[in-house]
């Protein structure tokens, strides 16, 4: 099925909307419980709960509007889902937390092994947009694998020796900045390696 352009601002809704309502939702709820069939949990348990579902219903909205839903938002939504589910099960918020860290760190992994093999599996998602020789992909695959791996470990580490609420923060707002960042970072990479630069003959200007 061919992809359906839609409104910017709308696909940036549908894929930022759930994360910055979980945050929303958390500060709001954090210092509330409810017993529920005997048990007893907290507004981190119950917004995570809440999140769930949101965000199947955030990536169907998406699917349903443009045809298409990438590899990666799938793996994140079965990741959400399965350690959602864990996180309520068990009445444990552990679980939801090292998501993040699983999440970034496969991305890091699965990386790092198409380095092994001498090929940027990131071109592969991303080739169409961003034209770029082969050498300048492999720069950026490695500079990407190292910046999740550096994710991961964050997360770690924020999550086992920091509050929930700041863990909340830095999960919603400080990885994402970080990323954001890191691929903002790489404009003169892609600019010297860009396919668009070059000549009619293949040589670059």
């Amino acid at each position: 099925m061919a992809e359906r352009e839609i409104k910017p601002w709308l696909k940036t809704a549908l894929e930022l909307g759930p994360p910055l309502l979980f945050f929303i939702a958390y500060m709001r709820f954090q210092d509330v419980s409810w017993t529920i069939g005997g048990r007893d949990y907290d507004g981190f348990i119950l917004v995570t709960a809440g999140f769930v579902p949101l965000l199947l219903a955030s990536m169907g909205v998406l699917w349903w509007l443009t045809g298409k839903v990438s590899r990666i938002q799938v793996f994140t939504a079965v990741l959400v889902v399965v350690f959602g589910a864990l996180t309520v099960w068990f009445n444990d918020e552990r679980f939801f937390k090292m998501k993040t860290s699983l999440v970034y760190g496969f991305f890091a992994l699965v990386l790092g092994i198409g380095l092994l093999r001498g090929q940027s599996w990131l071109q592969f998602v991303m080739g169409e947009l961003l034209p770029m020789r082969e050498e300048g992909w492999m720069i950026l695959t490695k500079r990407i694998t190292g910046a999740f791996a550096l994710m991961a470990l964050a997360n770690e580490i924020v999550w086992r020796t920091q509050t929930t609420e700041f863990w909340v923060t830095f999960e919603t707002f400080g990885l994402p900045a970080f990323l954001f960042v890191v691929f903002m970072a790489q404009a003169r990479l892609i600019e010297r390696f860009s396919l668009a630069e070059e000549d009619g003959d293949g040589e670059a200007r």
